[in-house]
């Protein structure tokens, strides 16, 4: 019977109709109506090592009666056991044999059910095998149904393949998926799963059964194929709910009392993919009852030979000294713990189950139940957690609504206590708490246009309060649009053939719609996020031509905006860890965000982080397995609209250990520069050191003191966090520097981890140079989850009069410190004189306005002040970085307005692996280079790094941090400005004045028939023709070419539809680069040009094979072929048709091949990303490393030859005046060697190059 409904069921899908089936359609096929029969389900089903029978009731159902209106309705809902179907016009019209679907689909409905039977449990979503239906087909420039169709909030995931079909099959287990990709990857509760072969096509096309459950995953067996066959590859995607909803509620706790009356708990979690919080509580109380209680009570009776012997540790279980220690019933102090954290309370009941408190200074509140170990004495341990201020975990977001509408501001932070005091304010001025009732969230009902504005939050616990950042309010007017449906001008510039002679290149208005949000239709729902969010994006194209030298390019333009449906944006980190030292990877490090570990590095120290939603600071640690190294804690910038970034994380090496004698006196110095003295020194006392427990160690101690110097001008790189902190005003603060220093100390031969403490940090008055330092010295810790510095200790002088220093005078500060976890210490101070410097990134020299590069990372690093002024020029105070977006970026730094030069700043700028290269400054800065006015630019002393030898690199400057002063017309318009202008900076037009970097890759050039812009993700557009067909996974593809000659040559990339019905012979892109010399091998270069990767268009429904044509722009002609290409290519038809002998066509694979074939394939959340992991890796040569140096000679595609005409031999235009005879006769020459060469197979020629470009 099985086998009877598959194959009918099969035979229908290769008619070319398919079904799609829902996990809720699957649960409905078993309603009433339809008649039962047993069927036992046997070994099998997951994942294919036996398991448990399941039976399930397999039930048929009369054929329902289809009228005509109903076949020839599109979308006609069709009862089919018990359930609504939505079939399409054509089924049981256009193909008779389809009119027995319906029946059958209940059939193949109910039996689905049989598949994922064993081990799953009730509440898991049912097994199925999912057949893909034909619906509608889409128009060329609409929205794409992954974003407008959707039936509820919820999106499809990027594809996952993480096995593949050897042994017994192919296995694509939830599970596994979120180990290797990580748990954020695919949300808690999938609703569905799609799986497709890496040829993509439907397990129904090529024949094959497979189980799919959205829960579990997907499995392929070998044993339950036709024979002969076996399971292909497949890749699978899940779709999630975008709006957040609880998980099952948990077991019930143990009751709160022993005795009496009490409660219990259960719990449920809310697993948001967004961060939003769910509706209602996820807990839930229940009553209980316990026997009656004893009726003794402490403040009655007492039991006089019992004790209560009790302690008071940290988590860690370090023990507390002077911690004071209450009882429930009794007033005061009862007694405090002892210098081991230990106490004694005699004359406390044993059976009394009393419950004990301790508090002490720094330290939250604890609370303990006794508890009887014999008949006349208890135990109670009392844990103190350390204060931390608060710090938020979820910010305001900006929102958008019309006037009557609701809005809900979200906020929350964490910290010991947890924070539960909130306020929140408008435009900086403090709501009434009474009047909005509001707490950790505040709701605005019925908005009006005065309500319109900036919102933050402030939250508060014992240890201190923090600011949230700013969330605007926009609220429109009745009938206002939110999106101005003009588009924006955006100027794209065309191919330089395509421009007037003589009048440079040449530029394209295509549009744009700006990046705006749009009211939701949620407007007045209660929830923190918005799941159905809009906006303003394209509505509608217009397709264009235009004419070049000798073709006509394809174009289409943005012809109206509108509010559409978007995915939230989602911002991505990727990069390296490496030594700072050494530049070799940090293998399998393991990455913490936060406090939670979400994965591993590669073994190339390869990693990816997608940032959570409403993150501002991405705090990062990577923990090396080796412990040859520091805990990396890095604060990473992101482009929080949803472009990758890419960071280079360089990871400080750890010291040699030293052997300390425990009972003596040990000092440690704190920094090592040659012809440099220490800055400091570290002394532990004898018997300063201790085991985890708190118990005495009085062994050797091997002793690791590592010292960031910042006296090292290259430490700057390694150095950890972003030197901020939270002040008194709940605001984020920076410091200044003078040194950190990580303290590793363990057991000798042993890997034990010690604690010690006091210890006496001694730093020389000496090194404090700068006025009013000295004073402000403290001593700071570094709290791993936050990033930020937690203050420790202050410094009091001393004067040093031991004999070993008498020689020379030396004033110390000394503070103490305990070394009780792996944390980072600094010397820093506080530092209130703030600016901003506004930088901007260029695709070019020119500095052209509208090439603008955004996700290029700007970094800062504040010099000491120069030698004039009273401080030491060869160290740095600090750094900081930022992301350019389209209107550049602002850096923080420390500025001076009396003394131009007290401050200085290094400023460089990195896109990936590339160096950007600042605006020249020899022989002098010219203004209008630069981009600042004079007379500040001569002010700012503005200096690119080879100003003094020209044989330097050219990858920053230096300037003077000179604070504008106030009223000076020639310094209101930046460069740098003042701190509280920070809106000011961001908002500048970029005819201000800035500081320039450009991008020096300039013989590049890329275009699209439908204009994207990579650094913008909301831009994309859905259409057949578009470069990137999904928004959500882009994948980029690289062909090397490899050229022979004496010169660097321009290389095309020419991309058509190849195979598709849609698409076929219609221009996708261009993408032109020149050829980078190989230094290794003279009269070698190479080039990595991209190429539109073959596979799904946009509509996900139908595979294309990119039609791609390289050409080398001169006199060249191709003389080799990867051979493992060429067979790929011959195994997978249909060819390419006959190419000509100075070009190289293929119809581009669907499989990632490597750097064996020469193509090199990264599918990454960000376009430009990927493009540039691609070409790491193509300049390498390999598929997974990275290099900015061209190895012409390693992974290469294809070869060409390339000549330059002999020199002082005249051009053809002086030959034809000189001698036309013979000229003409070279030409009747060269036809006929051409025409030669057609007759022995080598394809023909194509004489008009403009003709291929098309």
């Amino acid at each position: 019977m099985e086998d009877g409904w598959r194959e009918g069921l099969l035979a229908a899908s290769d008619r070319g109709t398919q079904a799609s089936l829902k996990p809720d359609a699957l649960r409905g096929a078993t309603q009433s109506g339809c008649s039962g029969t047993e069927v036992t389900q046997g070994k099998g089903a997951w994942p294919g090592r036996g398991g448990a029978r399941a039976r399930r009731s397999l039930r048929s159902c009369p054929a329902p009666t289809l009228s005509p209106s109903s076949r020839q309705s599109s979308g006609s809902p069709t009862r089919v056991c018990g359930r609504a179907w939505t079939l399409p016009r054509t089924l049981g019209h256009s193909d008779p044999a389809m009119a027995s679907l319906p029946p059958l689909l209940c059939f193949c409905v109910a039996a689905v059910h049989l598949v994922g039977a064993r081990g799953t449990s009730p509440i898991e979503e049912p097994t199925e095998t999912m057949w893909g239906l034909e619906g509608s087909s889409l128009r060329p420039g609409l929205p794409s149904p992954v974003l407008e169709d959707w039936e509820e909030a919820s999106e499809w995931t990027s594809w996952f393949n993480v096995d593949h079909p050897g042994g017994d099959g192919d296995f694509e287990s939830l599970a596994a998926i979120r180990f290797y990709y990580g748990p954020a990857r695919v949300c808690q509760q999938p609703l569905a799963l799609e799986a497709r072969t890496t040829d993509w096509a439907l397990p129904s096309t090529v024949g094959e059964r497979v189980h799919l459950n959205p829960t579990r995953g997907f499995w392929c067996l070998n044993r339950e194929q036709p024979r002969g066959r076996r399971c292909s590859n497949y890749h699978v995607r899940f779709r999630c709910p975008l709006e957040a909803a609880w998980g099952v509620w948990g077991p019930w706790g143990p009751c709160s009392r022993s005795c009496g009356p009490g409660r219990r708990l259960r719990r449920r979690h809310c697993p948001s993919p967004n961060g939003d919080t769910c509706p209602g509580r996820p807990l839930e109380a229940q009553k209980c009852v316990r026997p009656r209680c004893p009726g003794c009570s402490l403040s009655v009776c007492s039991c006089p030979s019992h004790i209560l012997l009790g302690s008071v540790v940290t988590p860690s279980g370090r023990p507390l000294p002077g911690a004071r220690v209450y009882l429930r019933d009794w007033l005061g102090v009862v007694t405090t713990s002892d210098a081991h954290g230990t106490f004694r309370m005699p004359r406390v009941c044993a059976s009394s189950r009393t419950n004990v408190s301790a508090q002490m200074d720094g330290f939250s509140a604890g609370v303990a139940q006794a508890q009887a170990n014999s008949s006349t004495s208890a135990v109670v341990t009392i844990v103190l957690d350390k204060l931390e201020k608060p710090y938020l975990v979820k910010q305001p977001e900006s929102r958008v609504r019309e006037a009557g509408q609701n809005v809900t501001f979200c906020c929350k932070a964490s910290g010991n206590p947890m924070p539960k005091k909130y306020s929140w304010f408008h435009n900086g001025t403090l709501l009434e708490r009474r009047e909005h009732r509001y707490g950790a969230h505040l709701e605005l009902r019925g908005l009006r246009p005065d309500q319109a504005g900036t919102y933050h939050c402030k939250a508060w616990n014992d240890a201190g309060s923090v600011h949230s950042g700013s969330a605007r309010l926009i609220v429109l007017a009745p009938g206002q649009p939110a999106c101005d449906p003009q588009p924006r001008e955006h100027l794209i510039k065309l191919p330089d053939d395509c421009s007037q002679p003589g009048t440079g290149p040449a530029y394209l208005d295509v549009g744009l719609c700006p990046d705006t949000l749009c009211p939701s239709p949620a407007g007045s729902s209660p929830r923190c996020g918005d799941p159905g969010s809009r906006c303003c994006s394209v509505r509608r194209l217009e397709s264009r031509e235009i004419h070049c030298s000798s073709y006509v390019l394809p174009i289409k333009v943005v012809a109206e905006c509108g509010c559409q449906k978007c995915l939230p944006p989602r911002g991505l980190v990727r990069g390296r860890v490496v030594a700072a030292d050494s530049g070799e990877p940090l293998r399998f490090a393991q990455i913490l965000l936060g406090s939670k570990p979400i994965g591993f590095t590669s073994y190339q120290g390869d990693f990816t982080i997608e940032v959570p939603p409403s993150t501002q600071r991405l705090v990062v640690t990577f923990v090396e397995p080796s412990g040859n190294f520091m805990d990396t804690v890095r604060v990473l910038p992101f482009d929080p609209r949803g472009a990758g970034v890419y960071h280079e994380v360089k990871a400080m090496r750890k010291k040699d250990p030293v052997i300390l004698d425990a009972s003596q006196t040990n000092m440690l110095p704190l920094g090592e520069l040659e012809e440099e003295p220490p800055l400091g020194e570290l002394v532990f006392p004898p018997g300063a050191f201790r085991r985890a427990n708190g118990e005495p160690y009085s062994g050797a101690v091997e002793a690791r003191v590592t010292f960031v110097d910042p006296r090292d001008l290259t430490s700057a790189a390694a150095a950890p966090s972003d030197l901020r902190f939270v002040d008194g005003d709940g605001d984020l603060a920076p410091l200044r520097t003078y040194g950190m220093f990580a303290v590793d100390l363990r057991a000798a031969g042993s890997i034990e981890q010690l604690q010690a403490g006091p210890l006496a940090v001694r730093v020389a008055a000496g090194q404090i140079r700068m006025a009013g330092h000295v004073e402000a010295l403290k001593l700071w810790s570094l709290n791993p989850d936050t990033g930020l510095w937690e203050e420790e200790s202050g410094f009091q002088r001393e004067e040093s009069a031991a004999p070993r220093v008498r020689r020379e005078e030396r004033v110390f500060l000394v503070g103490n410190v305990e070394i009780r976890e792996r944390r980072l210490f600094n010397l820093d101070v506080p530092e209130r004189r703030r600016c901003f410097v506004k930088v901007r990134a260029y695709a070019n020299e020119k500095f052209a306005p509208s090439e603008q590069v955004e996700g290029v990372v700007i970094t800062l690093v504040n010099l000491e002040p120069s030698p004039g002024y009273s401080a030491n020029p060869r160290a740095w105070g600090r750094f900081d970085s930022a992301v350019t977006g389209p209107n550049g970026a602002c850096l923080p730094a420390f500025c001076d307005a009396d003394q131009p030069d007290a401050y200085t700043a290094l400023v460089t700028a990195t896109l990936g692996g590339e160096e950007l290269e600042p605006a020249p400054s020899r022989p002098r800065p010219l203004p209008a280079t630069v981009g600042v006015a004079q007379p500040y630019l001569d002010k700012l002393g503005y200096r690119r790094t080879d100003h003094d030898d020209p044989a330097l690199k050219r990858n920053g400057f230096r300037i003077n941090l000179a604070k504008p002063r106030p009223g000076d017309s020639t310094e209101v318009n930046g460069p740098v400005y003042p701190w509280r202008n920070l809106r000011e900076c961001q908002e500048a037009p970029v005819t201000a004045s800035h500081f320039r970097f450009a991008r020096m890759e300039v013989d590049k050039y890329e275009y699209n028939v439908v204009p994207f812009r990579e650094g913008a993700p909301a831009s994309w557009t859905g259409d057949l023709l578009a470069w990137w067909p999904n928004p959500q996974e882009f994948r980029a593809c690289f062909l090397k070419v490899k050229v022979q000659g004496p010169q660097e040559y321009m290389v095309r990339s020419h991309n058509v539809g190849g195979s598709h019905p849609r698409t076929q012979g219609q221009l996708y892109g261009l993408r032109d680069v020149r050829s980078v010399r190989d230094p290794q091998r003279p009269g070698t270069s190479a080039a990595c040009v991209e190429f539109k990767c073959s596979g799904m268009l946009f509509d996900q429904r139908q595979v294309d094979r990119t039609l791609v044509t390289i050409m080398p722009q001169g006199s060249c002609r191709r003389v080799a072929v990867n051979g493992l290409l060429r067979d790929y290519l011959a195994r997978h038809p249909p060819l390419a048709p006959a190419d000509d002998p100075a070009t190289f066509a293929m119809l581009a694979p669907l499989d990632p091949l490597g750097h064996n074939y020469g193509v090199y394939t990264v599918t990454d959340q960000s376009p430009r990303l990927a493009k540039e992991i691609a070409i790491g890796r193509c300049f390498d040569g390999s598929s997974d490393g990275f290099s900015r140096e061209m190895k012409a000679d390693s992974g290469t595609a294809v070869t060409f030859q390339c000549r330059e005409p002999a020199a002082g031999r005249p051009s053809l235009f002086q030959r034809l005046l000189e001698s036309p005879e013979t000229a003409l006769g070279d030409i009747r020459r060269e036809m006929s060697q051409v025409a030669q060469a057609q007759a022995r197979g080598e394809g023909p020629l194509r004489t008009r190059r403009g003709r291929a470009w098309q």
